[in-house]
């Protein structure tokens, strides 16, 4: 039996994973591969300074596996910094597992994904992201203890989805205060894209609160389901990022702000939680700046879920949960004032925070 091997000029070329744009220093990268049960995975630790890295696993049916490599890192990178500027101990990580959720995932994939997991003797802690459900972070937790966001019958948090939700609601809050000089959104035109779990609820705080409320998403049933249910607008035009709106709040898949649409934006806040919404963190954070567009930074505003899962591993309560997650409204409008005051962007106000209580707590490790 003859093999093939790759050469090492050859490997060059492909731009491994030291060689991705996206590789920000991160720690580990675990490939994980499973013939029987058709797994493919990737598993991505950032940054452990201040804790087990934790993250959730997206199944998604990426268009290649770079694709996938990319996502993983650019979610895991994201996950150090909304720990670390939500006050959390714990470390940034993330998974994807490739594949077509409704079609491919089962329950034996599953299982052998929770043993690649706990492989890792606690140093990569999941729980659930797009693509999974509480369901499947029970069935991770028959072969792991490394795992969080499980039912609350068996002593979880649940589904983390709404209170990621409610962060998002107040980190809008917040930046409308900032923006309009007002935090009511009575009145306010809003469009969510993206109507999964999170989206949805989104759309509830809205339309209970008087915001006019439009919707976009790939999936048609869920969009009339959603549209009818809190009666939203569907939207119809040609291109949702020109659209009339006082809010833009993406709710889907990351990089919506990007070379295109970021000079389309007719809103003047963007708060969502998608994570990634800048496809460039540098470049288009600056232009929206400069058009006078307030970016609510979406690994601080979309902490909720995280801050719920967390609960798990620090053991405190429904109510402590709550309370750290509407603290998500006064620490956005203390980004809004750092970006003023240090004459850079929100994002790059809300990344320097971070990281100085990163370094800060590396310093401390160091003297152990």
């Amino acid at each position: 039996m003859n093999a093939a091997f790759t050469t090492g000029k050859e490997l060059q070329k492909m731009d491994p994973v030291f060689g991705q744009l996206s590789f920000n220093d991160h720690e580990q990268i675990v490939f994980c591969n499973d013939k029987d049960t058709g797994l493919k995975a990737i598993i991505g630790i950032h940054n452990s300074v201040m804790g087990p890295a934790l993250g959730g696993t997206r199944m998604f049916n990426y268009a290649n596996e770079w694709e996938a490599l990319n996502d993983v890192l650019r979610l895991s990178r994201g996950m150090t910094y909304k720990a670390a500027i939500t006050g959390l101990n714990i470390g940034g990580g993330k998974a994807v597992i490739i594949g077509d959720a409704k079609t491919q995932k089962t329950p034996e994939l599953m299982r052998k994904f929770g043993e690649f997991v706990h492989s890792l003797s606690g140093r990569y802690i999941t729980a659930e992201d797009v693509g999974m459900e509480t369901a499947d972070m029970d069935i991770v937790r028959d072969v792991t203890p490394y795992v969080t966001g499980i039912s609350e019958s068996r002593g979880g948090s649940g589904n983390p989805s709404p209170v990621t939700a409610y962060g998002v609601y107040l980190g809008m809050k917040a930046a409308a205060k900032q923006q309009f000089g007002s935090d009511v959104l009575n009145g306010k035109k809003v469009l969510v894209q993206g109507i999964g779990h999170v989206g949805e609820t989104l759309v509830d705080y809205l339309t209970k609160e008087g915001a006019i409320v439009t919707i976009a998403d790939i999936n048609e049933e869920k969009l009339y389901e959603v549209g009818s249910k809190y009666g939203a607008t569907i939207f119809t035009g040609d291109d949702l990022y020109s659209a009339d709106v006082d809010i833009y709040a993406p709710c889907a898949m990351g990089a919506t702000l990007n070379d295109v649409t970021v000079h389309k934006i007719k809103a003047k806040v963007i708060a969502g939680a998608a994570n990634n919404q800048l496809a460039n963190e540098n470049i288009h954070g600056a232009i929206l700046q400069e058009r006078g567009i307030l970016y609510a930074p979406d690994f601080l505003i979309n902490a909720g879920g995280i801050i719920n899962v967390y609960a798990e591993l620090a053991h405190y309560d429904k109510a402590e949960i709550m309370r750290k997650t509407e603290n998500i409204y006064n620490t956005t409008l203390e980004i809004f004032a750092f970006a003023i005051a240090n004459g850079i962007t929100t994002h790059h106000a809300a990344l320097t925070i971070a990281q100085n209580r990163i370094d800060q707590r590396k310093i401390e490790n160091s003297k152990k």
